[in-house]
């Protein structure tokens, strides 16, 4: 789960980094740029796997894949292998994650039990990312794969610089890239309220919060759009987060359609990651995570304003669900 991402603490950088931001920008024909976006899921196998059953969490992801092949979307899905180990359904929730890889797609190690940075320290951070390699890099061997990426659970990259190298260093001398984030449209969140009015049969709540959802997403991505360009001169090739959820297994095509609406392509992560606004100083650090666009403008001293506002009263719907017990694994 992600918590709020927008509370941060400004590490300053002189303002000669502008320049050097701009020594990016290219030329584009006329006016219109050439956008392009990277999609990726995480909390594999799903995000709230310990209230589901292994057929549950099958069939969402049978669906979550289909939708991502009929749009021809790539994807890079991240594992939390804790998800995995549930009395008497281990081997279905595997087969549940090769599933991704049947079908094309890639994993990724995002820690074994979603592990925050600034929360658990350097040491126990450092073992849940070895620990969470075991599944997912059977699983990719048998694809004649390994493991290339990693994403930071709740986005926590350090709460100080020097710990935020020392995870970096780390993460590199295992193999890892680490995949930021530039779009976040909070999908989690309405997912937990999605998911509770399915239960309950609520029609008109779930597509209040599509809507909802839709709309805020379409958002985010005209203010990544514009905060890419006041930073970096241009509009950077987009990485977005998603979740696998029944929130995206249900309705991910639309999505698709509003993004493509705004005039994006769909790339690989690994096309993105070639976009050297990724290889940009990044200072960043606070107690709690942000996407990439406010670490490159919280690093030059200038944090971003105007984030659109996550509606309050999704908020309000996701508190007032009853929170079950977890059950035992």
């Amino acid at each position: 789960m992600q918590r709020n991402q927008h509370c941060a603490m400004a590490v300053f950088v002189p303002v000669c980094l502008f320049i050097f931001a701009l020594s990016f920008a290219p030329a584009y024909a006329g006016n219109q740029p050439d956008r392009q976006v990277a999609i990726t899921i995480d909390d594999l196998p799903a995000g709230d796997a310990q209230f589901m059953s292994a057929a549950d969490i099958t069939d969402m992801t049978s669906r979550l894949l289909t939708a991502l092949e009929e749009e021809k979307i790539p994807a890079v899905g991240f594992v939390n292998e804790n998800k995995v180990y549930k009395r008497n359904e281990v081997d279905q929730r595997i087969n549940a994650l090769g599933m991704w890889l049947d079908s094309g797609f890639e994993l990724g190690n995002h820690t074994f039990a979603h592990t925050s940075l600034n929360q658990a320290g350097l040491k126990a951070f450092e073992e849940d990312i070895v620990r969470g390699e075991t599944v997912t890099q059977w699983l990719l061997l048998e694809h004649k794969m390994k493991v290339r990426y990693f994403r930071h659970p709740y986005l926590d990259v350090g709460r100080d610089i020097e710990t935020r190298r020392e995870a970096e260093a780390f993460l590199a001398s295992r193999g890892y890239r680490i995949a930021p984030v530039t779009v976040d449209g909070w999908d989690w969140m309405y997912a937990r309220v999605y998911e509770d009015a399915k239960k309950r049969g609520d029609t008109q709540l779930q597509k209040q919060l599509v809507d909802s959802y839709l709309s805020y997403s379409d958002a985010r991505f005209a203010f990544a759009e514009q905060l890419s360009k006041e930073l970096v001169g241009y509009e950077i090739k987009q990485i977005l987060l998603l979740h696998a959820n029944e929130l995206e297994a249900d309705h991910l095509r639309e999505l698709a359609a509003v993004i493509r609406k705004r005039g994006y392509r769909f790339i690989t992560l690994e096309d993105a990651l070639g976009d050297e606004a990724y290889s940009m100083p990044d200072t960043f650090v606070a107690e709690e995570g942000t996407d990439w666009l406010d670490h490159w403008a919280i690093t030059r001293g200038r944090p971003a304003q105007g984030h659109p506002v996550f509606p309050d009263w999704v908020i309000e719907k996701d508190k007032a669900i009853p929170r079950p017990m977890v059950p035992a694994p």
